[in-house]
């Protein structure tokens, strides 16, 4: 990546000024960071470990908790640190390698939530052909087919980001670098990153999610007459409408809002 700009590193203001608030966010964030990676970490162990969760829907859990053991450790010790000693200075290649690698892993994810939705779709709408249509060959080709759009959607706005001008102050209102507020330094036009940001998340893996479970309740509703059958099939993708909730949210509401 090029830099252009006569910026050569960032500043990250972090969460808060606040002492006593920074003592306890400090506080809270690390028994969620360590508790986040022993339970992920367990999760991938026992898929890995145990052969009666070899199937297509443990398959994807273990992805996605595999993706969150190395999802954490992008951006919270530099905000621990932050909590800790203020202020946190961070290198240009720094930034734009912190931005990639969140975004790899983020994009990852969300791909992933959709690739999960059409398991649930298969499962309980053509149940006879699941273990047709959800091989092993068929699972590890979504999975690869996830990271790797992750990384390319990821490098695409790296490059692109780090393409523009940076001609102002070099203080980012974050906890780390991401592409908002990074677009906020910028003197040069940012649309172009913006649309293409929000158009993958409104018209990529959000609509495939969508599509799915639209199909999975019009299934229940006119296929399975029985009330008790419908909440059945129906609690199965409980797990996974949560996740996609608290995925989803904070995404849409970070992304999709005015600056």
């Amino acid at each position: 990546m090029l830099n252009k700009t006569e910026v050569s590193d960032f500043i990250l203001l972090g969460l808060t000024d606040i002492q006593g608030l920074q003592h306890f966010f400090f506080i809270s964030f690390l028994l969620l960071y360590m508790t986040s990676l022993l339970g992920n970490g367990a999760i991938v162990t026992m898929v890995i470990s145990k052969p009666q969760l070899h199937t297509p829907m443990y398959f994807f859990l273990g992805n996605l908790s595999c993706l969150d053991v190395f999802y954490s450790p992008v951006t919270v010790p530099k905000m621990l640190t932050g909590l800790l000693f203020g202020h946190q200075p961070i290198s240009f290649g720094g930034c734009f390698a912190q931005l990639h690698f969140f975004h790899f892993l983020g994009s990852t994810e969300a791909v992933l939530l959709a690739t999960t939705a059409y398991d649930r779709y298969v499962a309980i709408c053509n149940p006879l052909s699941y273990t047709l249509e959800i091989r092993p060959w068929i699972c590890l080709l979504l999975a690869v087919a996830s990271w790797s759009t992750g990384f390319v959607h990821a490098m695409m706005h790296s490059v692109m980001t780090s393409q523009l001008s940076f001609c102002g102050h070099n203080r980012i209102h974050h906890f780390f670098c991401d592409i908002k507020p990074l677009l906020n330094l910028a003197c040069s036009s940012a649309s172009l990153n913006m649309t293409l940001l929000t158009t993958f998340i409104a018209l990529g893996h959000f609509t495939l999610i969508v599509l799915s479970y639209l199909y999975i309740i019009s299934f229940l509703f006119y296929k399975v007459q029985s009330q008790e059958e419908r909440w059945k099939h129906f609690s199965t993708c409980d797990s996974h409408l949560t996740i996609v909730a608290l995925f989803h949210l904070p995404v849409l509401f970070s992304y999709t809002r005015p600056s």
